[in-house]
């Protein structure tokens, strides 16, 4: 099997004053300062989308929710953070060490205007995303259209990647059948990301908020059909219609929390292209669960099922990739699993010793 890879990984800001940087203490144009100074690589294209509103020229682009008049044409987007998304690759480190290099320029540029990328996978202090003003008749109309759009109140306020990967001469059949499988074992796939034990300004009582809010609502699993008759009816989503070319068998995980240290991401995709391979695993799910990944935002590896489970697919994953050299990738999750710690335990214990959130934000992408 031939496979391709590509990671989009969201970052959330601190601010000149040490506030955290979202809709309702930044303008487009705070991000469209940074967005503007980095470069753009004219052999990125065809293979990554520029979108109908032109945010999306570079390798960078602002992440938030697009605001209309009366028209398809948008008048302002209020901002979340900025979206890094990598080039495709045929090998997971290269993935990797594009992202830490786009990861590394984001950081100097946003630096020069007050700005300092930190670890979020959920707003410490927003708990809702309301859009001010609110929606007119024409925005209403648009998001029921779109039955995905219905949750902008939950991605306004979640960060998290999308784990890339297309494999080479699939039929559409069998990449559905791809999504259903990474969808029904998701539970068991997201602790190793793990990053957002902050709620309303304070610690709250699991893991991942992030997971306990969105899943559910929002698609685990997203796969890219080339036409529209390939697609399975389902809410949240598990196809779409590829709008670009290179995106059709692509495969999207979406249901990770945001990680700093890449290493995970690497081990992640890793896992995903040996539960690929695996032939042994027999669940599969349209939807996510929705209970079962909110005990798992609770409990993590402390859950004796989830536990279970997560070592079941982690050993699956290991033996399908055989003597393939990426099993290596996997070491940083036999250690979590090992230790059943996470990295939201690493930030709750920081919390514990600094009182601050903006302290412990202050302390993530160090590397």
């Amino acid at each position: 099997m031939v496979f391709y890879f590509g990671i989009e990984h969201e970052v959330a800001f601190l601010n000149q004053e040490g506030k955290f940087a979202d809709f309702a203490h930044t303008k487009f144009a705070d991000f469209d300062q940074i967005i503007e100074r980095l470069p753009t690589y004219p052999s990125d294209y065809p293979q990554l989308r520029v979108g109908d509103a032109g945010i999306k020229k570079k390798r960078w682009y602002i992440e938030g929710f697009e605001r209309f008049a009366d028209s398809d044409q948008p008048i302002d987007c209020l901002a979340k953070g900025i979206e890094i998304r990598t080039t495709i690759h045929s090998h997971i480190q290269g993935a990797i060490n594009e992202l830490s290099e786009s990861f590394n320029l984001l950081r100097e540029v946003a630096a020069t205007f007050g700005y300092y990328p930190v670890l979020a996978s959920f707003n410490p202090y927003k708990t809702v995303f309301e859009p001010q003003p609110p929606l007119n008749d024409y925005e209403i109309k648009q998001i029921q259209a779109y039955p995905d759009e219905q949750t902008a109140n939950i991605y306004m306020v979640s960060y998290g990647p999308d784990l890339n990967i297309s494999v080479a001469d699939l039929s559409t059949e069998d990449l559905i059948d791809i999504g259903k499988k990474l969808t029904y074992y998701s539970p068991y796939i997201v602790p190793f990301s793990y990053s957002s034990p902050f709620y309303n300004g304070s610690v709250w009582e699991g893991l991942s908020v992030r997971t306990f809010i969105r899943t559910g609502k929002r698609s685990a699993t997203l796969v890219f059909v080339e036409k529209q008759e390939e697609l399975i009816p389902s809410v949240p989503s598990l196809t779409k219609v590829a709008r670009i070319p290179a995106e059709v068998g692509r495969i999207e995980f979406k249901a990770c929390d945001s990680c700093d240290d890449f290493t995970i991401y690497a081990a992640l995709l890793a896992l995903l292209k040996g539960l690929i391979l695996d032939e042994t695993l027999l669940g599969r799910a349209i939807t996510p669960d929705a209970s079962l990944h909110q005990l798992s935002a609770k409990e993590g590896f402390e859950n004796e099922d989830i536990f279970a489970n997560t070592t079941k697919i982690l050993k699956a994953a290991e033996v399908a990739l055989g003597d393939d050299p990426d099993i290596q990738l996997l070491t940083p999750l036999k250690v979590m699993l090992e230790q059943r710690k996470t990295k939201s335990h690493e930030l709750i214990e920081v919390f514990q010793r600094v009182g601050s959130i903006e302290e412990v934000l202050v302390q993530t992408y160090c590397a």
